[in-house]
């Protein structure tokens, strides 16, 4: 079962001493993790590799895992003696790892019995806690990249590997630096946690009240309020907690019956919040721990990655918006007769949540100080302030302080086996030269030509992302198709980027679309009818990541002037694709006029430095698609003149 189908709250721990043991361990990895962030080692005049670190918290989180989660991936209360006696030997052995990591370098080379038995546990303990947490689907996948590592100089051209002996594998992929205790297990243990501690704290405060009557307040009493308050809602909590079922499951309780009682139908209104909530995986700070694992990947500063994330997601919940008002307009949806929060009270009541969020833009961008002590300090700031001002009855005390801490580690655990395994994949790359080969095969595959290699990189996005998680899917995709994208000339966060967008978009593509069986299972639609309403509602996600692949205007790369021509003119594109997307716009448009309006939005949505004659394109587009907003404007009043 993955974190992608687990609620944020459906962490919270279970009876009995399995229990406590795992609140304290999954505690421990949060603590940990603050220490190495805030320097303690230093402090205390230890030296302490950054890999020892991992060890600890990989052995805490595997731990956890296996005392929580049955062989066959259910959540439970005592475990069998076995699964303690699992628990307790990978425990052991990564404590063992971590206090003799410096002697276990020097003895790489001569690879002792020891090390590799060690090596084996880790192995297969990163392999069953991922089976257990993610199901079997991205176990077979790593499972057979290790098994490719050991059959590598057998398998056909381009595909040929190094020939690497069993032990010398083993030890690789358990003790190297570009494996297991890699970079994909550094950022989520030293990062991804503090940031979801961040959460935590936001949630035991209030927070999460705050901007559900945030929302409400602000678009609850337009046309199609219901709609557009899963839409804000889904977008405030999706750029906090980057899982789009998790947000599904948590804003889906309130938002999918206010769009029934509004007159939405049961896949409409699925549809709505699965593609809501997955944009969050796209809306920066966090964006799924993508946004950290990216910037590692590209060596770049993470400021760099959310500026770059912010028009394309604003430019897909855009989309999002105009298509329900105009669906809300079209079907005459009653406005929510519910009893909502007034603005001005909400905000005079919660003003004080957003002063984590000022203060965690000022230390990123004005101190230029790292995302992870940034987002510390913020969260320390959310408690201080949540322990004295309560919002709405709802105030912080000191137990929810630690139990923060609980809950955070025990959100983290599933994420930090699935990037132990990620690492170990791109350790089987590292150490066979396959990751060279796979990009070899898939320009080789693509003749060369961009178009080709973009529509052989999307299919394969999709499909290596049913099923899969976040964490998971950016670092497959990151380490296969990226790098062959990037090979053709383009930019390599535009190709990063594109991975990420068509990856996230399994979420809601059939057959396996996470977020809408999610949210089917609460309106009791047909979770593939809601899968193709989810395509249909989030079709910009398709298109936008191709457009920034050809110019990256639309990631804020290139001189403002351009940058500024681009998001005009693809917000006003978006505006018209959607339109003829939904048949609406203030009349009901017929076959030729939908058409119309779907390529004059095209023309527009293209940036101008796509082709020669870009800069006439979009001057057409913008002029076509005034011309049609005109004409339907002019044709309503006239009906309506006529009618009365």
């Amino acid at each position: 079962m993955s974190d992608e189908v687990a609620t944020p709250r459906d962490e919270q721990p279970q009876r009995g001493w399995a229990s406590l043991l795992n609140r304290v361990m999954a505690g421990l990895i949060v603590v940990l993790a603050a220490c190495w962030v805030l320097a303690v080692p230093s402090y205390l005049g230890l030296a302490f590799y950054r890999e020892q670190l991992l060890a600890l918290i990989l052995g805490l989180a595997v731990a956890v895992v296996f005392l929580g989660t049955s062989w066959r991936g259910e959540r439970r209360g005592d475990p069998p003696l076995i699964d303690f006696a699992f628990a307790a030997i990978f425990l052991t052995v990564m404590v063992c790892v971590a206090f003799r990591y410096q002697a276990f370098l020097v003895a790489t080379a001569s690879r002792p019995p020891l090390m590799i038995l060690l090596s084996l546990v880790v192995v297969l303990g990163v392999l069953e806690a991922l089976r257990r947490r993610t199901g079997w689907m991205l176990f077979l996948i790593v499972v057979g990249f290790v098994l490719y590592g050991l059959l590598a100089h057998l398998v056909p051209a381009p595909l040929t590997g190094r020939r690497l002996s069993l032990d010398f594998l083993l030890v690789y992929l358990a003790f190297d630096p570009s494996a297991a205790l890699g970079m994909p297990l550094s950022v989520a243990s030293t990062i991804v946690v503090i940031f979801i501690l961040f959460g935590e704290v936001l949630f035991c405060t209030g927070g999460g009240q705050f901007f559900t009557d945030l929302a409400m307040a602000m678009v609850g009493r337009l046309k199609g309020g219901a709609a557009k308050i899963a839409v804000l809602s889904s977008a405030f909590f999706g750029s906090i907690s980057g899982s789009a079922v998790s947000n599904v499951a948590t804003t889906g309780l309130v938002t999918i019956p206010l769009m029934r009682r509004a007159g939405y139908r049961a896949t409409d209104a699925g549809a709505i919040e699965a593609v809501a909530s997955t944009g969050g995986q796209f809306m920066p700070p966090i964006m799924g721990a993508a946004a950290f694992l990216m910037a590692e990947f590209l060596n770049i500063d993470y400021r760099q990655i959310v500026l770059a994330a912010l028009i394309p997601a604003l430019l897909y919940y855009i989309a999002i918006f105009v298509q329900v008002h105009l669906m809300a307009v079209r079907d005459d949806v009653e406005v929510v007769a519910a009893d909502l929060p007034r603005l001005g009270p909400v905000l005079r009541d919660g003003w004080h949540f957003f002063l984590p969020f000022v203060l965690l833009l000022v230390f990123l961008f004005q101190f230029n100080m790292s995302a992870e002590r940034a987002a510390l300090y913020a969260a320390a700031t959310m408690l201080a302030i949540g322990l004295v001002r309560p919002y709405r009855g709802q105030k912080a005390k000191l137990p929810d302080a630690v139990l923060s801490f609980s809950r955070a580690g025990l959100n983290t655990v599933e994420l930090i086996t699935i990037v132990a395994a990620a690492g170990l994949v791109i350790g089987v790359l590292n150490s066979t030269g396959g990751g060279f080969a796979v990009t070899l095969a898939l320009v080789q595959f693509g003749g060369g030509n961009l178009v080709a290699l973009l529509a052989i990189g999307g299919l394969t996005c999709i499909v290596l992302g049913m099923g899969m998680p976040t964490a998971g899917v950016y670092v497959l995709l990151a380490t296969l198709v990226a790098p062959a994208i990037v090979e053709t000339g383009v930019e390599p966060i535009a190709a990063h980027m594109f991975v990420l967008y068509f990856g996230m978009m399994s979420m809601i593509t059939p057959p396996i679309a996470l977020a809408c069986f999610a949210a089917a299972t609460l309106t009791g639609a047909s979770p593939m009818k809601t899968g193709f309403a989810a395509v249909r509602l989030g079709w910009v996600a398709y298109i936008v990541p191709i457009l920034f692949v050809f110019s990256p205007t639309l990631l804020l790369v290139g001189d403002p002037g351009p940058i500024l021509i681009s998001i005009v003119t693809a917000t006003f594109g978006v505006f018209l694709i959607t339109a003829g997307v939904v048949g609406f716009y203030r009349i009901r448009l017929g076959a030729l006029l939908r058409a119309a309006f779907a390529v004059a939005g095209l023309a527009t949505l293209f940036p101008a430095d796509i082709t020669p004659f870009g800069s006439l394109v979009d001057l057409c587009g913008v002029l076509a698609g005034g011309c049609l907003l005109a004409a339907c404007h002019h044709w309503q009043r006239s009906t309506a003149a006529g009618t009365t």
